[in-house]
C-alpha cells in the first residue's frame, strides 16, 4: 500500500477531527524530516498511521493485545488508551503492509516516548504534539519554535509538559514517560554544560 492509499484508508477510518489531526502530524513530520535530513516518505507514513488504532474502544484495544499476545503493562491497564500506539504498530504491519521497524517503533512510542529515541521516533513524537490543529496547551509556541532548531530540546519540554499535566490531573504516569524524561533531562543538561 502506498502513502496515498494509506491516507485514503485512514480518512475512511477516522472521524473528520481525528483525520485533520493525522494530516497535520503528517505535514509537520514531513517538514521536520526535511530539516533534520530524514527520509520524508518514511516520516509521512509513520505520521499518517500513528493513530490508526485510536478509533478502538478500551475493550477492543485489550482484545487485540490478547489476540496478538502484545504485552500490557500495569500502566497501560490503568490507562488503556495508551495501547492504541502498540496496536497501531501492529495494524501498520498487518493492515497497511509496513515492514520497516523504524516506522513501527515510531508508532509504538509516539505517546509515551522512550529513552534514546531514534530520529524518526522524535519526529513523530514531536509532530503529534505540535501539529497546527492541536488545542492550545502551555508552552506550545516555545515547543514549536524549538522543534525546528533543537529537536532534543523540544522532546524534553514535551515530556516535562506531559508529566506536569498528568500530575495535576492525577492521571496514571507510564513508567516509560518518566524514563524518557530523565534521559532527555540529562542529555539537555550535559549539552548546556558542554556548550
Amino acid at each position: 500500500m502506498n502513502l496515498d492509499q494509506m491516507v485514503d484508508a485512514i480518512e475512511k477510518l477516522q472521524s473528520a477531527k481525528r483525520f485533520k489531526h493525522s494530516l497535520g502530524v503528517k505535514d509537520v513530520a514531513y517538514d521536520l524530516a526535511l530539516i533534520y535530513g530524514y527520509d520524508t516518505m518514511k516520516a509521512s507514513i509513520a505520521a499518517i498511521l500513528h493513530d490508526c488504532a485510536k478509533h478502538l474502544s478500551d475493550d477492543e484495544l485489550i482484545g487485540q493485545c490478547n489476540i496478538y499476545n502484545l504485552p500490557v503493562s500495569k500502566y497501560e491497564m490503568q490507562s488503556k488508551f495508551l495501547l492504541h500506539a502498540k496496536v497501531g504498530a501492529l495494524y501498520a504491519r498487518k493492515l497497511y503492509g509496513v515492514e520497516d521497524e523504524d516506522i513501527l517503533d515510531a508508532i509504538t512510542y509516539h505517546t509515551t516516548g522512550r529513552p534514546s529515541m531514534t530520529l524518526l521516533e522524535k519526529i513523530i513524537f514531536t509532530a503529534d504534539y505540535i501539529e497546527p490543529n492541536r488545542r492550545p496547551i502551555p508552552r506550545l509556541n516555545t515547543i514549536r519554535k524549538e522543534a525546528y532548531f533543537n529537536l532534543d530540546q523540544a522532546v524534553y519540554i514535551i515530556l516535562e509538559n506531559t508529566l506536569d499535566y498528568l500530575k495535576t490531573t492525577n492521571n496514571v504516569i507510564d513508567e516509560m514517560t518518566i524514563k524518557a524524561y530523565e534521559y532527555y533531562r540529562k542529555l539537555i543538561e550535559a549539552s548546556s554544560i558542554n556548550s
